[in-house]
């Protein structure tokens, strides 16, 4: 007789129910695999977006390292161009606004403007400090109002450096060492003939200060297109002017070359 441990048959693994049925057609669910069933909230991250390459490369309006607040030359001229400082900034577009309605809106001439605010604010003051002694109360405490030494002195330094920049410039031109500064200048003062002949200076000055108060925001708004704009109208300027300087230019005589400066 045999022994009872030795007949014993492994059972067979259990049959799923849809299976035992006779093997319906609906599908079995599946289960997911073990590392979703561990971390389901985990997401593919997106492809890292491209590095601002149009700061680094290519060609820069101010420069590579020169910011517009800087090109501006900083500070609280910058700050109020740039309209970080609002209320002076809306102060100077109305004011610029006010006397050019009041000189080209309404003809006003400056001399008779000048004279009328005087007199008006000399006669408020007289009065109000005549008044004050029916009245038995202080006068007007008016300010001693004096120009500083050293404001003085820092404008006119200020001063004298453009000025001897752009005489050091004309005299370079005259000289004839530099042909493209030549062509510049010259390209630039008859634009700003034609400007002038279209418009009065009292015009071109309040143009020129809505400019100077809207176009530096725009650029640093919007500073890598118009960089990559200009460097397309940098490229073909230089293209024009190889040829030109091929054809035309280099037929004319350049002036003395530059002196070295010795140490």
């Amino acid at each position: 007789m045999a022994d009872p441990v030795e007949e014993t048959v492994a059972a067979p693994p259990p049959v799923p129910a849809a299976a035992a049925e006779g093997g319906s057609d609906t599908p079995l669910p599946v289960d997911p695999p073990a590392d979703a069933a561990a971390s389901p909230e985990k997401v593919i991250p997106p492809p890292p977006a491209p590095a601002p390459a149009a700061r680094t490369l290519g060609f820069k309006l101010l420069g590579e390292d020169t910011s517009v607040h800087k090109a501006l030359g900083g500070g609280k001229t910058a700050d109020v161009l740039l309209w970080k400082n609002k209320k002076t900034s809306a102060v100077v577009i109305g004011g610029a606004t006010v006397i050019w309605v009041l000189f080209e809106v309404l003809d006003y001439h400056l001399l008779t403007l000048i004279s009328h605010v005087m007199i008006g604010a000399l006669a408020i003051l007289f009065l109000w400090s005549k008044a004050t002694t029916f009245i038995k109360k202080s006068p007007p405490n008016i300010p001693v109002v004096q120009i500083p030494e050293d404001v003085a002195v820092n404008v006119s330094r200020a001063f004298r450096n453009d000025i001897n920049r752009a005489l050091h410039l004309f005299r370079e031109i005259a000289l004839g060492h530099d042909l493209k500064k030549f062509l510049g200048v010259i390209v630039a003062l008859w634009v700003l003939s034609e400007v002038g002949s279209c418009c009065d200076f009292l015009t071109l000055i309040y143009v020129a200060v809505l400019m100077l108060h809207t176009l530096p925001i725009l650029y640093d708004k919007y500073q890598d297109k118009v960089d990559h704009f200009a460097g397309r109208a940098h490229t073909e300027a230089c293209k024009h002017y190889e040829v030109l300087d091929a054809k035309v230019l280099s037929k004319i005589p350049r002036g003395p070359a530059k002196p070295k400066k010795q140490n």
